[in-house]
Order: C-alpha cells, then sequence, then structure tokens
C-alpha cells in the first residue's frame, strides 16, 4: 500500500515538475513572439522607407526637366556681357555638378538594386510571418498539454485521495 501511495505521489511530482517546464517554455514562446513582431515592424518600416526612396527620384525628376518658360531669343552681342558675368557663376555650377554626375552611377544602381531588396524584404516579412503563425501554433499546442497534464494532475489526485480514504476505511 505504501509503496503504490509513493509511487503516486512521485508521478504527481513529475506531474509537476512538467507543467513547469511547460510553463516556462510558454513564456520563452511568448518571448520569442514579441521579437518576432517587433523585427516584423522594423521591417515594414524598412519597406517603406524603401518605397519612400523609390518614389523620391519619380517625384524629383519631372521637377529637374521641365522645360524653362519659353521667352524670346536676345541677340548675341547682349548676351556676351551676360555671359560674362555668368561664368564664375557657371564654374561654380559646374564643380557642384562634376560630384553629381559621379553620384549618378551610384544611384542609378542603387535604383536597379531597390527592387530586389524590396523583394528581399517582402520575402523575409512572408518568413516571419510564417514563423510567427508557427509560435502561435506551438503555444496552442503548450496550453493544450498543460491542460492534460492538469487533468492528469487531477486525475491522480482522486486516485490518491480516493485511496486513502479507502484504505482508512478499511482499518477501521
Amino acid at each position: 500500500m505504501l509503496l503504490l501511495h509513493l509511487l503516486l505521489l512521485l508521478l504527481l511530482l513529475l506531474l509537476l515538475l512538467l507543467l513547469l517546464l511547460l510553463l516556462l517554455l510558454l513564456l520563452l514562446l511568448l518571448l520569442l513572439l514579441l521579437l518576432l513582431l517587433l523585427l516584423l515592424l522594423l521591417l515594414l518600416l524598412l519597406l517603406l522607407l524603401l518605397l519612400l526612396l523609390l518614389l523620391l527620384p519619380l517625384l524629383v525628376l519631372p521637377l529637374l526637366v521641365l522645360p524653362p518658360p519659353p521667352s524670346p531669343p536676345p541677340p548675341l552681342l547682349l548676351l556676351l556681357p551676360l555671359l560674362l558675368l555668368h561664368l564664375p557663376l557657371l564654374l561654380l555650377l559646374l564643380l557642384l555638378l562634376l560630384p553629381l554626375l559621379l553620384l549618378l552611377p551610384l544611384l542609378l544602381l542603387l535604383l536597379l538594386l531597390l527592387p530586389l531588396l524590396l523583394l528581399l524584404l517582402l520575402l523575409l516579412l512572408l518568413l516571419l510571418l510564417l514563423l510567427l503563425l508557427l509560435l502561435l501554433l506551438l503555444l496552442l499546442l503548450q496550453l493544450l498539454l498543460l491542460l492534460l497534464l492538469l487533468l492528469l494532475l487531477l486525475l491522480l489526485l482522486l486516485l490518491l485521495l480516493l485511496h486513502h480514504h479507502h484504505h482508512h476505511h478499511h482499518s477501521q
């Protein structure tokens, strides 16, 4: 009889330990979920930034390419002094444009790479979503297991009580 009781108690202890472990796992999973959600948010922000980067050139280009308002061409003799006056300015403009011209290939490269980056980010987002789903499933499973274990515990306790009661009754 005593042995049986001890065994039942041991089982109870084991079940309790399992319950604790499961609870810990649940907490870990919840933390993971939170982290994943944060990552998702960050990725979404990145996507938005990339989209903005993609749209910016499209918005700026028309402004740059807009033709100047047409004006009647002045005679060349009048233009010469103007040109001479504007020469330093023109040189300055050239100097400013040079780095820009050097940057142009880089910008083009970026523009070419942006769709790729966007695709990659989208893929990452999808993967993260899948992970989130998996984690949610795991959480559900954990909860089910917890419930089962609780039920088992209750059953064991009932058994113990019944047994004890029975035994007690018998000894009287």
